[in-house]
């Protein structure tokens, strides 16, 4: 019986193009190709235009509305910037006392994640840490497969051998993919959410209560060693993933900022200077160079939004696609196999 696809950009519907555009590709590269084509599209709308555009400089000041316009859009975008950073910030400022709570809170979970590991300490570093919680579900479902490998219910065994090869290739992906990954970075990210522990820690319970009558205590206690590792790579997940939210926030702050400065620049040299009949004068390939710069000026004035826009739609992406915490299932999917309501028929993933 099949399960929902495992990594992210499989869930994502949709082209290969769309999974990358969307996730993987540096976020500059995205703003760069959202701001040619935001570039190419204005001049080929101006130029499309029954009315050339110098004509109606010399009788209106569409130019000077625009740049107008969007001055006061980049100030406003100054101003987001400005809430966005008290927003990323006010998760570390507190009192003294909500400081103290939250080193408490890390620091036992660390200690209960270190004693279901059997070692001194949990790893500091993130992707060694989530490392060593998806290589401990491996070893708890390879061990739920042993004990119940003599279960006289077939298809028991079937759903185990099924349920147990799945995450075992699941999690040697996901290693395999957090060898090389640094905190910060999408890589890490990547990785862990192409872990879907939510449908796996839901399968397990599913089976666990399904053939609980036939479950002798050995059995019993080897699901419960899936669904305690499973329940333990959760918050970690959730927990990192928070960390890296607040610090895509902290980069797409500060390149706002680095680009509201020029963009302002810009916008005000065009009020000056382009609101002319006589402005740049010539062509160039056949197009006024008149609509070239204003079409290079506008595209230059939109860059903190496109650097906006690109930022927000991975953030989006990867926050709607981990909704849920647990064994909670949220968006249905095409496949067949088995459901939230396991009569049902449909595969559903929180992811």
């Amino acid at each position: 019986m099949g399960g929902p696809d495992d990594t992210l950009e499989e869930r994502i519907q949709g082209s290969r193009l769309k999974a990358w555009l969307l996730l993987e590709a540096n976020r500059r590269v995205i703003a760069a190709i959202l701001l040619l084509g935001f570039f190419l599209a204005l001049v080929a709308l101006i130029e499309l235009w029954p009315q050339s555009l110098r004509p109606i400089l010399a009788r209106s000041d569409p130019v000077e509305t625009m740049f107008q316009a969007l001055t006061t859009a980049t100030i406003t975008a100054v101003t987001l910037v400005i809430t966005i950073n008290q927003l990323v910030l006010s998760q570390e400022l507190g009192a003294v006392g909500d400081q103290r709570e939250r080193m408490q809170a890390a620091t036992e979970f660390r200690h209960d994640v270190g004693e279901y590991l059997e070692e001194p300490a949990a790893p500091a570093e993130p992707a060694s840490f989530l490392d060593r919680l998806i290589g401990a579900s491996r070893t708890s479902a390879i061990r739920l497969g042993e004990a119940l490998e003599d279960h006289p219910d077939e298809d028991l065994r079937d759903e185990i051998d099924e349920y147990v090869d799945d995450l075992v290739e699941n999690a040697e992906e996901v290693s395999e993919e957090l060898g090389d990954a640094q905190f910060g970075s999408y890589d890490l990210v990547s990785a862990v959410v192409d872990y879907n522990y939510s449908w796996k820690l839901y399968r397990a319970e599913y089976l666990q209560g399904q053939y609980a009558d036939s479950l002798d205590d050995e059995q019993d206690e080897a699901f419960e060693q899936v669904t305690d590792v499973l329940q333990l790579f959760a918050p970690a997940r959730e927990h990192f993933k928070t960390l890296y939210f607040q610090w895509e926030l902290t980069d797409l702050s500060r390149g706002m900022l680095y680009a509201a400065l020029p963009a302002l620049v810009v916008s005000i040299t065009a009020l000056v200077f382009l609101d002319q009949p006589t402005a740049a004068p010539g062509a160039t390939l056949g197009v006024q160079n008149v609509v070239w710069l204003v079409a290079a000026a506008a595209s230059m004035v939109m860059l903190p939004f496109v650097i906006l826009m690109s930022y927000i739609l991975r953030i989006a992406t990867i926050a709607k696609r981990t909704l849920a915490m647990g064994p909670f299932v949220l968006r249905a999917d095409e496949r067949t196999g088995g459901d939230v309501d396991a009569d049902r028929g449909d595969w559903s993933t929180d992811d």
